[in-house]
């Protein structure tokens, strides 16, 4: 029995048996490690790590490109070894020019993800349902996504090439410069904030052979559309990129006013996890069988070995 106290063992591999499947993949955000426990807890297929979570959760800021790469890429990396199931990362505009986008994927492989997108945006990049954003030409995300695919040592892990340019330079734009992207080596297109369900259906339309990202934006420029509806167009991907951290937000606003109320949270501590479901959670079960197993025995005064 190997002593582990990392899991990661979800991979490119099995992202691509979940594209190949034919099955909608279904992947909450997670911003940390706990969270993306929780997705793997909750049964899902697979977790996708929020830039957005990931920015909030480490700066305290929006998602407005403050993070580095490294940054973005060692959040990755805890998160994928922590859980068994594979992870779809945010990489956001790759940091850079090719020659950085080389570097990013080597980083992200290295940290254990299975897939990343980057994205069209001029940096720093917004998130993708603000206003404001910018995009490169389409000709040099192009060569970025090429670079991308390049880059890869695995040839499993999956690339996906988000464009921003709907909110910029209209649908039809979008589509044009997702089909160029495409063309360039993309294994998955992600067209950002699409504006009603015909436009969903358009998406999926113009690339009937292609895998597509859907992305429900909790509250943002996308209106929601059921699950349902999305499996029926055909999105072989959803991720629901905030709900964790939006009702994480809610969770803790609540107990902190409990506490400045009433100086204590003894009156809600029966809807809390215990401190045993906890730490048993969170692996402490399997941190004692390690101390067990590697604990030094104990020897009698004098006791040698060797010749």
């Amino acid at each position: 029995m190997t002593a582990r106290l990392t899991r990661g063992t979800g991979g490119p591999a099995r992202l691509r048996d979940l594209l190949r499947s034919g099955d909608t993949i279904v992947a909450p955000g997670a911003f940390d490690p706990l969270a993306a426990r929780l997705v793997e807890e909750a049964g899902f297929p697979a977790v996708y790590m929020t830039g957005f979570g990931t920015s909030a959760a480490l700066l305290g800021r929006p998602d407005v490109g403050l993070l580095t790469m490294s940054e973005m890429a060692d959040n990755a990396g805890r998160i994928a070894g922590c859980v068994d199931i594979p992870v779809i990362a945010d990489a956001d505009t790759g940091y850079g020019n090719p020659l950085n986008v080389i570097r990013t994927v080597g980083a992200y492989e290295a940290a254990g993800v299975a897939g990343i997108h980057i994205e069209d945006q001029v940096a720093p990049k917004k998130c993708g349902h603000m206003e404001g954003k910018q995009v490169i030409a389409p000709d040099e995300m192009a060569q970025k996504v090429r670079a991308a695919v390049e880059a890869r040592s695995d040839p499993d892990f999956v690339i996906i090439a988000r464009t921003d340019a709907r909110a910029v330079e209209g649908f039809d734009r979008a589509i044009e410069r997702a089909r160029l992207y495409r063309e360039a080596g993309a294994d998955v297109l992600f067209i950002e904030a699409v504006m009603s369900d015909a436009e969903a259906a358009a998406a999926i339309d113009a690339f009937p052979d292609v895998p597509l990202l859907f992305n429900w934006a909790e509250g943002g420029k996308t209106p929601p559309v059921s699950l349902g509806r999305l499996r029926e167009l055909g999105y072989r991907i959803v991720i629901f990129p905030i709900s964790t951290l939006l009702a994480a937000t809610a969770a803790m606003r609540g107990i902190l006013q409990e506490i400045a109320t009433a100086g204590t949270p003894a009156a809600v501590l029966s809807e809390l996890p215990s401190f045993g479901e906890f730490t048993e959670f969170i692996g402490l079960p399997q941190v004692r069988e390690v101390e067990q197993r590697y604990a030094a025995s104990e020897r009698a005064p004098g006791d040698r070995t060797g010749g």
